[in-house]
């Protein structure tokens, strides 16, 4: 790889990305809302995400397109922050696609954020990228009208992926941290009944899974990026527990996690939501995964550097 390119690549896992491909990439190219910058050898590139400014010049000759764009679901569902979760998504999308089309050598590769919401809540059903269930509540219908403006054309010279990826486990970002510091302060109980499925992925599985996907010509569409053995909010907080030491955490009930979400602006589907997705096109095409148990995960996570 030469030239990668990422929409959005400023927050966690553009950074992630960065980390993981600095040494054998030689040269990056971040479209942000921020200002245009060099710093070694990435280049960050102002963009509104909606129009075509001149920024997009840089998708020429261009490795791997990576599109991280959307604004955080980390807040409350209300009607102005509905319309910024799924414009945000879209416009990205749909103005990626128009550059795409403009370039005389485009990306080779368009890898485009999706998210393991987009199936519906199961407790007992895995999700497989062929047999996963979708509703139609407003997570899972941005995620649909996501991926529909991703693929509703396509580009004769350009691999188109989507991403559905779990929740990202990593040292600077993500749950991860939240979820250590309730665990340090007595309250790393199950949430709710605890019954529901976690998806999730270490942050070195994710990146290790992004160059899997571009080294593998075959794999494109709809990919599942999550560990083949998902596990009950229970297991998961006991395994956090027991990795830190901790030898009890206090259970937080629906009801109460309601109330808190509601006072620090954000939704309770975010832990409460049932989320048990198998990455079935990343097994078949012989991904091995790192970290597939939380307690492994944990352990390399609270590690010191």
């Amino acid at each position: 790889m030469k030239k990668i390119i990422i929409a959005g690549g400023t927050g966690f896992l553009g950074n992630v990305l960065i980390e993981y491909f600095k040494a054998k990439t030689v040269h990056f190219v971040i479209l942000t809302r921020g200002k245009t910058v060099q710093k070694e050898n990435v280049k960050y590139i102002n963009w509104d995400g909606t129009h075509l400014t001149g920024w997009e010049s840089h998708l020429e000759n261009a490795d791997v397109l990576i599109n991280l764009t959307g604004k955080s679901v980390d807040c409350r569902y209300h009607k102005k922050n509905k319309l910024e979760i799924l414009n945000s998504r879209v416009n990205a999308t749909n103005v990626l696609q128009k550059a795409i089309e403009k370039c005389k050598t485009p990306p080779a590769i368009w890898l485009n954020a999706s998210t393991a919401t987009i199936y519906k809540h199961s407790e007992d059903t895995p999700m497989t990228e062929k047999s996963g269930e979708i509703g139609d509540d407003f997570s899972m219908g941005v995620a649909k009208k996501w991926e529909q403006s991703f693929f509703k054309k396509s580009l004769q010279k350009t691999r188109k992926i989507a991403l559905r990826t779990s929740i990202v486990l990593g040292k600077n970002g993500g749950a991860f941290i939240p979820l250590k510091n309730l665990t340090r302060f007595g309250l790393g109980g199950k949430q709710g009944k605890g019954t529901q499925m976690v998806s999730w992925i270490h942050e070195i599985d994710f990146a290790r899974a992004i160059e899997f996907i571009l080294n593998t010509p075959n794999l494109e569409g709809v990919i599942n990026v999550t560990v083949p053995t998902p596990v009950k909010n229970k297991n998961f907080m006991k395994s956090l527990r027991k990795t830190m030491n901790k030898p009890f955490g206090l259970w937080a009930p629906a009801l109460l996690l309601k109330i808190g979400a509601f006072f620090i602006r954000t939704e309770t589907e975010l832990i409460l939501k049932s989320r048990y997705v198998i990455p079935l096109k990343l097994q078949e095409a012989g991904f091995q995964f790192n970290f597939k148990s939380p307690a492994k995960a944990f352990q390399n996570l609270l590690e010191k550097d």
